[in-house]
């Protein structure tokens, strides 16, 4: 059986080391790494892989070679590096962790690492950790990412925050600072995010913060269908609109997914827009008809039917779909829309909540209310036992 161990090393190489990783790596056959990670060792008699690309059939190969190996990884290998993926295969791995630059720039910044998101450039989209006053430390691909970071920002209303390049850190080149021409490829960038004009994270955001052409979940109905769905999981958001409850479940919790279902394809891509811009660009916009469009879907822990109600087969798709205890909401203005309803909350039981906006208009001179349609909510729960 192979043995396994993966060493941490930082930017301070073998110096930086302590007694059982500098034990670790001395004894192994094979030493494994990147190119820099390796050029930080003193010679050593093991025979000496550099990872090519891709990179995952010569680890399971190395696994397997009954040697023992040393894999190297910068800093902590469990924080987004390569000790999670030999852990899936090998389970009972050896891991020597180094402080991660994460932790090293939380120590120089005198930041409480609790309070900080961590993005790194090959993940999720950087606009979706932006929100006034929040703090984040993305790990960068190189020596580009400083300012692809500083672009993202300005593109979302945050250019006003601070960014700080950290690089080399815990290295004899260590350097802190702004963005320069000369920045060194192993860095990581520190962020206090300061919007122009921030937008709450809490569900009603204001009507125009969305591009849309009418069909919109107006601000104050938003506000009560999320109270109702209770963000969590996946959403099922069935005849999208302008995205508006999608986008809202998303800003909720960043563990939150949705996917929106939309028919028109200009409103699809108006959809896809606007989670750009308010920063869940990750909601996947899928443009069809429902119910035929629902048939690829993951199994959703929670349903919005906004759209389609009429449409034959929505609500008996969407219901079967929804997982065991998950909720379902809709909603309708006309009233073929509300008999659906009525019937399924007949069936099915939940709430029936009727609301009537009025937001204050002109009237000549003087000011007075103009009443929006009203909008009938239907809300239930799947109960935990339902097998058929």
């Amino acid at each position: 059986m192979t043995d396994v161990v993966v060493v941490g090393i930082g930017a301070d190489g073998w110096p930086g080391l302590g007694e059982a990783a500098r034990e670790a790596v001395a004894k192994a056959d094979v030493i494994a790494g990147s190119r820099r990670q390796l050029s930080l060792l003193p010679e050593m008699p093991a025979d000496i892989v550099e990872w090519p690309s891709p990179l995952l059939p010569a680890l399971r190969e190395l696994l397997a070679s009954g040697k023992r190996v040393c894999v190297l990884a910068s800093g902590d290998p469990m924080h987004h590096g390569i000790g999670a993926t030999i852990a899936k295969i090998i389970p009972s791995v050896r891991v020597i962790p180094h402080p991660s630059s994460v932790s090293l720039a939380c120590a120089r910044l005198g930041w409480p690492v609790e309070s900080v998101t961590v993005v790194s450039m090959v993940g999720r989209p950087l606009s979706a950790v932006f929100a006034p006053g929040r703090r984040f430390i993305v790990l960068s691909e190189g020596s580009g990412s400083p300012a692809a970071v500083a672009e993202a920002l300005q593109a979302c209303g945050y250019d006003q925050s601070a960014l700080t390049v950290l690089e080399q850190l815990g290295g004899p080149g260590e350097r802190i600072g702004p963005i320069r021409d000369d920045l060194d490829p192993l860095n990581v960038v520190a962020v206090e995010c300061v919007a122009a004009d921030p937008l709450p994270i809490v569900p009603g955001l204001p009507d125009d913060a969305y591009d849309h052409d009418g069909q919109l979940t107006k601000r104050e109905i938003r506000a009560v269908v999320m109270a109702f769905l209770q963000p969590n999981g996946l959403l099922w958001d069935v005849g999208g609109g302008a995205g508006s409850i999608a986008i809202e479940w998303m800003r909720a919790d960043r563990s939150c997914r949705a996917v929106t279902v939309e028919r028109d394809p200009e409103r699809a891509a108006r959809i896809a827009g606007n989670a750009g811009r308010l920063g869940v660009p990750t909601l996947k916009v899928v443009t069809g008809t429902a119910p035929h469009a629902l048939a690829a879907l993951d199994p959703p822990d929670a349903v919005f039917i906004g759209g389609g109600l009429t449409a034959e087969g929505v609500p008996e798709t969407c219901w079967q779909a929804l997982k065991p205890g998950g909720r379902l909401v809709a909603t309708a203005v006309t009233v073929e829309s509300e008999t659906v309803l009525a019937r399924w909350h007949k069936e099915k039981g939940g709430d029936l909540t009727r609301l009537s906006v009025s937001r204050a208009a002109p009237v000549g001179g003087f000011t007075g209310w103009r009443p929006a349609m009203p909008v009938t909510i239907w809300s239930t729960r799947k109960p935990q036992d339902f097998a058929t």
